[in-house]
């Protein structure tokens, strides 16, 4: 019955994910698809030597890096750090109302957050009402490769940092309350208590959840930047995702997205190993 109930997943990823794998035999080839895969012709390599040729890889690669890093970095200190400060608040009824509103835009697509971020930095938007307020021109925030980048990153955050915060809260509240009365007898302060007892408590969650992330290295996010981004920052926002989107779907570069694909596939593979083995090793994390 067990094997009934899980054939609906199991066949899921059968077709969307493993059948469709075969698909990356295009990497070695100069796909056409009038021809289709079995005419078309067979070129090895070469669709790999031409990617390290090409300057705008190494543009797009350091974008996906500078991003992902820190969108990892940031969205581990910000749920970290809330969520001690919402742990010494007392008022169960505002705690609750705050834990609430921040994970709300956990719910939301990026096709629906989008908007209210355009919203936020458009022209007549609430920031640069601010910005005008002060005495200073309104920027176009969206049409900047110097604003467009922090943009990404802070929103990505406020977006997921919610969720993080669920993890950590769930993990102080595993911590034994026998150790904040044993430190309060012995005249600690509220600030010892997180300092001295929380936070020895809850780092190995903070240790498991930054290993994992390390996967996560070449995974810039697409859906934001594809509904957030345009011609006018690809300097600083196309990451490796919306570069093989572009190239496939706009150019007709099947071969070349395929391939550019199939590398960042085979590094993010390495990457997460990395990670297990890491979140083992510091965290006695095992899923095998």
């Amino acid at each position: 019955m067990y094997h009934i109930m899980l054939m609906p997943s199991m066949i899921f990823v059968v077709v969307f994910s493993i059948i469709p794998m075969f698909g990356i035999i295009i990497a070695f080839m100069n796909y056409q698809p009038a021809f289709g895969l079995l005419r078309s012709e067979w070129v090895g390599l070469a669709n790999f030597r031409f990617i390290f040729q090409l300057s705008e890889i190494r543009n797009v690669l350091r974008n996906t890096v500078i991003i992902a890093v820190s969108k990892i970095i940031l969205g581990f200190i910000t749920p970290f750090v809330f969520s001690l400060l919402l742990n010494e608040v007392r008022v169960s009824w505002f705690k609750r109302s705050v834990q609430t509103i921040v994970y709300l835009p956990n719910f939301l697509s990026w096709v629906i957050f989008a908007n209210i971020v355009y919203n936020l930095f458009s022209l007549s938007g609430i920031v640069n009402q601010v910005v005008a307020a002060f005495g200073n021109e309104r920027i176009l925030f969206f049409a900047s490769n110097y604003w467009f980048r922090p943009i990404i990153i802070l929103t990505d955050v406020w977006k997921g940092f919610g969720f993080g915060t669920i993890i950590y809260l769930a993990a102080i509240s595993n911590v034994n309350p026998v150790l904040y009365e044993s430190a309060v007898i012995d005249g600690a302060k509220r600030f010892q208590l997180v300092k001295y007892i929380t936070i020895p408590s809850i780092a190995p969650t903070a240790v498991l959840v930054m290993t994992l992330s390390l996967g996560s290295v070449l995974n810039a996010g697409f859906d934001q930047i594809f509904n957030l981004y345009n011609p006018l920052v690809y300097r600083t926002g196309d990451i490796l995702d919306t570069y093989i989107f572009r190239q496939a779907f706009n150019n007709a570069q099947f071969s070349l997205s395929t391939a550019v694909g199939l590398l960042k596939s085979l590094v993010s593979m390495v990457l997460i190993i990395t990670s297990y083995k890491l979140a083992g090793k510091f965290a006695n994390y095992r899923i095998f």
